[in-house]
């Protein structure tokens, strides 16, 4: 083990973005730190060094913070790489691309998990709140005797589902609307890039989906319990396959291709494109156009079994 102490800390950051807003946010960054040691030990150890033979530096990295820790450990391996190089060949080569290659994040630039996490927090709870309001609202009524009282109304199976399915959706827009402008925009101050207006046409197709899928799941499950199971089977692979937590390139192509018949793919899709990069609808209108034809076919199914149940109970 070679002793050394540190002989100069770099006040610019490296590694990073060039523009730091905060200071918040530069003490998490990575700082250059250059380490001396004793020129005699060097002089001692001299021809070793010369000779060819490769010693071993021991590195502990403190992992208490996971991720700068896995992208110190690499960096600090370059850094000592390069150092040992420019010594042993007596001066520091500089290689000179043809290219000059200059990064920046995008839509993130200093990469904060809250700007991320905030406004993907609520698209989960838009899908996880409209499934759950409209089939515990149906088993409710099932349970408490009321569904009985609108049989006896000259209503129709399609009125009865549609005013559950408008109602439910409605509670969730005023939600999740005054959610992402008063605590996203507002509180959290994550930058909205595009229309909240074509979120929230977006989001109103998908409650369309959605509902229906919690229509159909009430009609399903007898009880609370049975319909808290069906949630934990249909709510975990529309969030976590969705792309909302892991790209959805990284997941095999046959999960990507079943998962394009859930509407929360196409609107995790558009929601990102709408808020984080400022897209208009001719940019998701495709995604639109996916969510209404889902949307319709999980209607159609679940009023089909919404008029079977109501059949039964007559």
């Amino acid at each position: 083990m070679i002793p050394a102490k540190a002989s100069f800390v770099s006040s610019v950051a490296q590694f990073t973005p060039k523009t730091v807003e905060t200071e918040s946010e530069r003490l998490k960054l990575m700082f250059r730190v250059r380490a001396a040691i004793d020129p005699e030990l060097l002089k001692r150890h001299l021809k070793h060094v010369l000779a060819g033979r490769q010693p071993t530096i021991q590195l502990n990295v403190d992992v208490t913070r996971m991720s700068q820790a896995f992208i110190g450990n690499s960096y600090i391996q370059n850094i000592v790489n390069g150092e040992v190089t420019a010594f042993v060949e007596g001066h520091r080569a500089v290689a000179t691309l043809p290219v000059e290659l200059e990064v920046r994040a995008r839509f993130n630039p200093n990469l904060s998990s809250v700007w991320f996490g905030s406004v993907m927090e609520v698209i989960n709870s838009i899908t996880m709140l409209s499934i759950i309001l409209t089939g515990a609202a149906l088993i409710r009524e099932r349970e408490h005797g009321t569904i009985e009282h609108l049989l006896a109304m000259p209503l129709t199976p399609f009125e009865i589902m549609m005013a559950k399915v408008w109602a439910m959706g409605l509670v969730v827009v005023v939600v999740a609307t005054a959610s992402l402008v008063f605590v996203v925009q507002g509180v959290l101050e994550v930058p909205i890039e595009g229309s909240i207006g074509l979120f929230v046409a977006g989001m109103t197709l998908h409650l369309f989906a959605t509902t229906s899928m919690g229509i159909f799941m009430g009609t399903v499950a007898c009880s609370m319990p049975q319909m808290g199971l069906l949630m934990i089977i249909v709510l975990l692979p529309l969030q976590m396959l969705s792309g909302g937590t892991t790209p959805r390139e990284s997941m095999p192509e046959l999960v990507q291709n079943l998962m394009l018949a859930a509407p929360t793919t196409h609107f995790v899709a558009l929601a990102q494109a709408i808020l984080y990069r400022g897209a208009g609808f001719g940019i998701v209108w495709l995604e639109f156009l996916a969510l209404l034809a889902i949307g319709g076919v999980f209607f159609v199914l679940a009023l089909g079994r919404f008029r079977k149940t109501i059949g039964s109970m007559a």
